[in-house]
């Protein structure tokens, strides 16, 4: 199948759109008190319920300037110790659009609160997650305790 075709708005030849996937940063947030325990908003607007703060990548931004700002905005938290744990590239992830997410963990400080996009916020221990998780944020922290105990379980 061939891309769909748009003129040039300088000089008109023909040029393909491209689609591609957005860019997403998401961040795995620990309170400094609670560092076993991680900081998720409930969603304002759909897709609906918990998730990890996060969201597009602007234009010329890094990623670790976009989950600063992100967490920022969604929980009022400066992050430290910003770290990237993995991407996670599922078409079906957001079911608004294919989204890449690059997700990171950090330690968040300051007075956590509910802003931007978040209509709540709590802090929940990672081995009591909420059930009605927002995209595959379950998963992603699924895959972030199993990760982070294979240093500290034997095999």
């Amino acid at each position: 199948m061939k891309p769909p075709v748009i003129s040039c708005p300088q000089c008109g030849a023909p040029v393909a759109l491209q689609r591609n996937p957005a860019l997403t940063v998401d961040i795995i947030i620990h309170p400094v008190q609670e560092p076993a325990s991680v900081i998720l908003i409930q969603r304002r607007h759909p897709p609906l319920g918990w998730a990890l703060p996060g969201g597009f990548v602007d234009y010329g931004e890094s990623l670790e300037q976009a989950a600063r700002r992100e967490a920022k905005e969604e929980t009022g938290l400066d992050l430290t110790d910003v770290r990237q744990f993995r991407a996670y590239s599922d078409p079906a992830r957001d079911p608004r659009q294919h989204t890449v997410t690059v997700v990171f963990s950090a330690q968040g400080s300051g007075r956590a609160h509910a802003a931007d996009d978040a209509r709540d916020l709590q802090v929940f221990p990672l081995n009591a997650l909420p059930e009605n998780m927002a995209f595959d944020h379950h998963r992603i922290l699924k895959d972030y305790v199993r990760w982070s105990l294979e240093g500290i379980l034997p095999s």
